[in-house]
């Protein structure tokens, strides 16, 4: 049975991987693999009750992650549909290469902690289109941003799936995550900012035309959705904290705060204009394919969890390579060809919260190694995927540019983490 399990799990894992080349969605792959090793788990077994309580606690812990990520991604499209984010990019007023290059990426680095990366990454593709006319120029920005994003996703706990993931499942929690990731974090976008902004000494921006984005929505209504959505996310941590409730209730909350508020501002405008301001309509604009891919990834996970295969896979690592810290880069150098969501949604179940309580080494190494490996090739994360959509960066030109420096990155990260944990008291 076990080889079985395993070896549908790699077929469907390689598939993935392989998205493009083979032309076949990650999502219909991933829907797929979960629906055949649960399928072969259960005649396997063959004690129906068992494996009926099992899928349901899976689904159940699937589901809080997919309720959290839906209505997060629904009011960064509302913010997003009323130029929201225009409060931040409006800002950006430099001619120098250097200076506007270090503007986005801190800029990226903290919007990703407070949004998610992808989102991020979007938003601030978006932006350098329309503040920079050469390609050549907007390849290396949307890269840093790549970086920027990741690596600024990967201290909260909303800003990046992975660590979202870590903190329902109990094995980060929201103050610590930030504290013990934050400047190894800072210092994977620091590295190779550095690097690639001395090549960028004296040069200057090609302005790109100008354009007006704002169609019907004004100033007040600008900055209010703005404020009203990211107020909404920031206050979700605290939400669980008071109330101890699960983060899915708190952002749930948030989303109708944000419906109602949009419905009485828009009230009295005409249909045309007031539809795609609404957050019914932002409901059609999020990444459905990405929700499915999460849905079916993490039940076939969960599927290897009750098979027991983590649990060995745990102690052939520990057998084979022994130290935790290099176990842990190495996942998350994996991450940079392998989505980090299933390889995270491993490592879950590889380790018990029962000898590995919250904010153990291990769940915050992870956070952060899972966060920013996949910086490292273009096709390691969500982040550089829409990046390579948007702006159709080339693989191995991204490999050749930037891989190194987001390797060092990494690994100087990595470096401050393990050094930060051992003078802890």
């Amino acid at each position: 049975m076990l080889i079985a399990i395993a070896a549908i799990f790699v077929l469907a894992y390689a598939a993935i991987a392989l998205e493009h080349p083979l032309g076949v969605n990650k999502s219909a792959t991933a829907l797929i693999g979960a629906g055949l090793l649960w399928a072969v788990y259960a005649i396997m077994i063959g004690d129906h009750a068992m494996v009926g309580r099992q899928i349901d606690e899976s689904v159940a812990s699937t589901a809080q992650i997919v309720f959290f990520l839906i209505g997060a991604m629904t009011i960064v499209e509302v913010v997003d549909a009323h130029d929201g984010f225009e409060v931040i990019t409006s800002r950006m007023n430099t001619t120098s290469q250097v200076r506007l290059m270090w503007l986005v990426g801190f800029v990226a680095f903290f919007l990703s902690a407070v949004l998610d990366n992808l989102t991020t990454t979007i938003v601030m593709v978006s932006l350098i289109q329309r503040l920079l006319a050469r390609r050549d120029d907007r390849l290396l920005f949307a890269s840093v941003i790549v970086i920027a994003a990741n690596a600024g996703g990967a201290w909260t706990v909303i800003g990046d799936v992975t660590t979202t993931m870590l903190w329902i499942g109990g094995q980060i929690t929201p103050l610590n995550i930030m504290g013990a990731v934050f400047l190894p974090s800072l210092v994977n976008l620091l590295v190779p900012l550095a690097f690639i902004s001395f090549s960028l000494q004296g040069k200057t921006i090609a302005p790109a035309p100008k354009e007006d984005r704002l169609h019907g929505v004004e100033l007040l209504e600008r900055n209010l959705m703005f404020y009203l959505g990211l107020g909404t996310l920031i206050a979700v941590p605290a939400f669980k904290t008071i109330t101890h409730l699960p983060p899915f209730m708190g952002v749930l909350l948030g989303l109708g705060i944000v419906w109602l508020v949009g419905e009485l501002v828009h009230r009295n405008k005409d249909e045309h204009v007031r539809r795609p301001l609404t957050l019914a309509h932002a409901l059609t604009r999020i990444d459905m394919s990405a929700i499915v891919f999460f849905v079916g990834i993490l039940l076939a996970v969960a599927c290897l969890d009750h098979a027991g295969l983590l649990t060995m896979l745990a102690r052939w690592l520990e057998a084979t390579v022994g130290r935790q810290d290099v176990i842990v880069i190495l996942l998350g150098l994996l991450s940079a060809v392998i989505d980090n969501v299933p390889l995270v949604a491993a490592t879950m179940g590889m380790y018990d919260l029962a000898h590995y309580p919250p904010d153990s080494f291990i769940w915050e190494f992870i956070a952060y190694c899972a966060g920013t490996g996949g910086s490292i090739l273009i096709i390691g994360s969500a982040a550089g995927v829409a990046a390579m959509g948007l702006e159709k960066i080339e693989f191995l030109w991204y490999a050749r540019r930037i891989g190194g420096l987001a390797l060092l990155g990494y690994l100087a990260g990595a470096g401050v983490y393990v050094a930060q944990y051992a003078l802890m008291p």
